[in-house]
């Protein structure tokens, strides 16, 4: 199971553009927040995804309504992992009715430039578009959390929309590895 490395704090959040699953194609720009962004891996398969998609959800909502724009992207190779099909990742994104983008990274690039290693993977940006947070979503992994339990994607990028700065303790997301194209 891979783990992502340690935040590199400043590192400027790689430019995109693409397609998304709602019929429009979205870059950086159109998804950045006034207070921050956050980008995250994602997509339809993983075991620890769909443990948390609930609860990321919630927690997209609290942070949009603070000022941070939030996007998903699925990198996954659709041909190894048919789930993963950017008709899936549109089933997926109605059923759950997302509140953010969900874009696909079919080539893959998006994924590599900002350095993606498994699913659930965040990236959290500060107004100026600088890394702040790498960590996970919350203690709980892909298992049912608690009511109180604490939101600490939530409590980081609300401290990056108040500061600018994120947590200097970050513990890195968990998840199934991203399915890389062979080579």
């Amino acid at each position: 199971m891979p783990q992502p490395p340690a935040c590199d704090f400043g590192t400027p959040a790689p430019d995109f553009t693409l397609p998304g699953t709602d019929g429009r194609s979205w870059s950086l720009a159109d998804v950045s927040g006034e207070k921050g962004t956050l980008i995250m891996f994602i997509c339809n398969h993983c075991p620890y995804v769909k443990g948390i998609i609930d609860r990321l959800i919630t927690d997209a909502q609290t942070l949009q309504t603070a000022g941070i724009g939030v996007a998903a992207i699925c990198a996954n190779d659709a041909e190894s992992h048919p789930a993963d099909s950017f008709e899936n990742m549109k089933a997926w994104a109605e059923q759950k009715a997302f509140p953010f983008p969900y874009l696909h990274d079919e080539s893959q690039q998006v994924a590599r430039a900002y350095g993606a290693v498994c699913t659930p993977n965040f990236f959290g940006y500060n107004a100026a578009g600088e890394l702040q947070y790498r960590g996970r979503l919350d203690a709980f992994g892909k298992n049912a959390a608690p009511a109180d339990a604490p939101r600490e994607l939530v409590e980081a990028m609300m401290q990056v929309a108040a500061t600018g700065k994120g947590p200097e303790e970050q513990v890195p997301s968990m998840g199934c590895s991203i399915k890389w194209r062979a080579a």
